[in-house]
């Protein structure tokens, strides 16, 4: 497995001979509802856009997943695989292959990965948005993504889970209000799927943010903390931290032991 980091939650994920797009936003900036008073993330300059793609995953309809910028810029051919939302936002731009993903169902991409849906991140009282186990069909390996931290108590059911991406640094409005999930419910995640390596999404590294939300804004927990609360937990997986545009390789043991 070979993951790289597009910044934010945008990554490539190489799986079972296949190259899946993962909520990607690499041109343009990123603003919601056309508000960049309120919100404004930008990149230093676009990202080139990857080729030979077989899947563009969307996790949720907001513009930090799928994000309209670049939407519009990648191939209209390429199938589109997301949550209801997302799925119309791609049915939207013209895309002519696109599969909405209810919670609890499946779709397998060219009988080499199979894609579950899991419930994942509240928007709002009454939408709550994808997360997803992705899982390589020849050698059972497989990963878990959900982009805010909220990790559904479906996954106690589905056994170990080798690659975790998901938030371990919070981000919270002043304190109270949680924006996302970090090392809390990360080392719960990590109690219940036993995983061998936890890949950190949601940061920033060559992006700029702007707007009168990001004033507001505390980050809570870095990365040194969450490997100490790791080892102090006892959890032997390993976390890596990614760089923008370079391939990551995740070392595995396949198939994993069975924990328990």
């Amino acid at each position: 497995m070979e993951l790289t980091w597009y910044d934010s939650n945008s990554w490539l994920i190489a799986m079972g001979g296949q190259r899946i797009l993962l909520d990607p936003w690499l041109v343009g900036d990123l603003t919601f509802g056309n508000t960049p008073w309120l919100f404004r993330g930008f990149r230093p300059q676009p990202l080139e856009i990857p080729t030979d793609i077989d899947l563009i995953l969307l996790s949720q309809g907001l513009e930090d997943h799928a994000h309209p910028p670049t939407l519009k810029e990648l191939n209209k051919s390429w199938p589109v695989l997301g949550s209801p939302k997302a799925a119309e936002v791609a049915t939207d731009l013209g895309y002519e292959q696109v599969h909405p993903l209810p919670h609890q169902q499946k779709f397998v991409l060219n009988d080499r990965v199979e894609i579950l849906a899991l419930p994942g991140s509240p928007i709002g009282p009454t939408l709550v948005e994808n997360a997803y186990v992705l899982t390589d069909l020849q050698t059972g390996t497989k990963l878990y993504y959900e982009p805010h931290g909220f990790h559904s108590s479906q996954l106690q059911d589905l056994g170990p889970i080798d690659v975790v991406l998901t938030p371990v640094i919070g981000i919270n409005i002043l304190g109270f209000i949680p924006v996302l999930n970090g090392q809390k419910t990360t080392l719960e995640l990590c109690r219940t799927v036993y995983p061998q390596a936890i890949v950190p999404t949601s940061g920033a590294a060559e992006l700029s943010y702007s707007g009168l939300l990001t004033k507001v804004l505390r980050l809570d927990g870095d990365l040194d903390q969450f490997r100490q609360s790791l080892g102090s937990e006892g959890i032997q997986a390993t976390l890596l931290e990614p760089q923008v545009g370079v391939p990551l390789t995740i070392p595995l043991d396949v198939p994993q032991a069975a924990v328990g």
